[in-house]
């Protein structure tokens, strides 16, 4: 997914770029220049974080960075969005439901992302959704995650 996200951003003539960011800051968008921490440790750290700053270049205006204004704070919900439905999309939770994926480990491993971001997104899915959203045949359940098959054939 990582290279997908790259010529993703290739294809928008946006430069990703490493760059040593200070404090807890692991990306940035401005002006056409995805600039992620060097420090990122993992692929899946970097596609979490590639894919939102993609939602950011997207959605954003202007510099957001003081996250005590909320109207700042909702264009960072917004790219946080964009990156969890690109990365983590309902459909491939019940694909991976089918390929015999059971644990949060095993998901966010299967999807490219990291656990913590895997837990956000379907935090985010609960919030929008409710406990179940449908799925096709499928129930997912966020709340514990888990997915039901065809629900209607068990009352």
């Amino acid at each position: 997914m990582h290279e997908t996200l790259l010529i993703e951003a290739e294809k928008e003539c946006i430069e990703v770029v490493y760059l040593p960011l200070k404090g807890k800051i692991k990306g940035l968008y401005y002006d056409k220049v995805i600039g992620l921490n060097k420090n990122l440790e993992t692929t899946a750290e970097k596609c979490c974080v590639l894919a939102e700053e993609l939602g950011h270049y997207y959605t954003t205006a202007g510099n957001i960075l003081d996250q005590s204004k909320i109207e700042n704070r909702k264009q960072e919900r917004r790219a946080r969005t964009l990156a969890y439905q690109k990365l983590v999309p309902l459909d491939k939770l019940v694909e991976a439901y089918k390929a015999g994926i059971r644990t949060k480990h095993e998901l966010a491993e299967y999807l490219g992302v990291t656990e913590r971001f895997l837990c956000d997104a379907v935090k985010y899915y609960k919030e929008k959704y409710g406990i179940y959203c449908r799925v096709g045949e499928y129930w997912i359940c966020f709340d514990p995650l888990g997915i039901i098959e065809n629900i209607d054939n068990f009352f």
